[in-house]
């Protein structure tokens, strides 16, 4: 009805310049026009490149479903899984220290986001393929004893490389997150009666996650495709399997279609999961946040760490 009353003075305006032998003229926008030929035009060129280039696209169908292939895929998810997974952890647990009143734990949870964050994923994943150089046996006294080189295989490296690196985001991810809750919250858990823990994991995070969550699937992403930087270290990913099939039968391009193909379709998975997750902790969200300092137990607080801005 709103709309309607809102249109109905417009249609009135029109229907007296048609009385009137008043011409009404369409503006013109040649420039749309014009643009939208242009991004045509070169995507059809594109487009015939790929279509007429010496690519052997019965090779491309014929290794997108090869065992090899699917094999190396399975490892591909699996690295970017739990690499994600030992990345939250590390995150939650550093964010943590880094809101901490103590000097010493927030020092070093600095120390960590500075260092991993500073370097290159490669570089770390290399200096953790190799580091039986710096420590050539493991050994916890009275449980277990092995040489790092069985240990750190190059899977292992991989897990350790991306996930730690992964940890160096995600916590100024959830110290942001945890900052852009209102105090008021954290008051009245108090005044609740409920400890400090309990406001933290029953108030705090699940208020967190609506920021957290965005952030939290792209890096997801991010992980999956950084996962094939893993192939450096001869890491059986999908990125190391194509290149072993390419380097016998000479089909780079090809190959190098395949591993795009499936990384496509994961990344369009994970984005509907995205979604999904932003809308489910998006119901109920106020748009108006304010800065927050959520003090923790054993003389954990918010203190010398800025607030998160609010999403708008």
């Amino acid at each position: 009805m709103a709309l309607e009353a809102a249109s109905g003075p417009h249609r009135v305006e029109v229907e007296a310049l048609r009385q009137r032998s008043y011409k009404i003229v369409r503006l013109k926008h040649p420039g749309r026009w014009l643009a939208g030929a242009v991004v045509l035009a070169a995507l059809a060129l594109l487009v015939q490149a790929f279509a007429h280039g010496q690519i052997q696209w019965n090779v491309v169908g014929e290794f997108l479903t090869a065992g090899v292939i699917i094999r190396g895929f399975g490892i591909t998810l699996l690295i970017s899984a739990l690499a994600m997974m030992l990345g939250i952890s590390l995150g939650t647990i550093f964010a943590i220290m880094r809101l901490s009143a103590n000097p010493v734990t927030r020092f070093v949870a600095w120390l960590y986001v500075w260092i991993f964050r500073g370097t290159p994923v490669l570089l770390q994943l290399l200096i953790w393929f190799n580091i039986a150089l710096v420590f050539p046996r493991i050994i916890i006294p009275g449980i277990f004893e092995g040489r790092t080189v069985d240990i750190v295989t190059p899977f292992v490296a991989a897990l350790l490389g991306l996930g730690i690196n992964e940890g160096a985001y995600m916590t100024e991810v959830v110290r942001g997150g945890i900052n852009s809750v209102d105090h008021g919250q954290t008051e009245a858990a108090n005044t609740l009666g409920m400890s400090r823990f309990q406001t933290l994991r029953r108030i705090i995070l699940p208020q967190a996650m609506r920021l957290i969550v965005p952030v939290l699937g792209n890096s997801a992403i991010g992980m999956l495709k950084f996962s094939s930087l893993a192939a450096a270290i001869s890491c059986t990913e999908m990125l190391n399997a194509a290149q072993q099939v390419y380097f016998v039968n000479g089909a780079v391009i090809e190959l190098l279609f395949v591993c795009a193909v499936w990384y496509l379709a994961a990344t369009t998975v994970l984005s509907i999961v995205q979604y999904f997750i932003e809308k489910r902790y998006g119901k109920g969200a106020s748009q108006n946040r304010s800065r927050s300092y959520f003090k923790l137990p054993f003389g954990l607080g918010s203190a010398g760490t800025p607030a998160l801005e609010k999403a708008q």
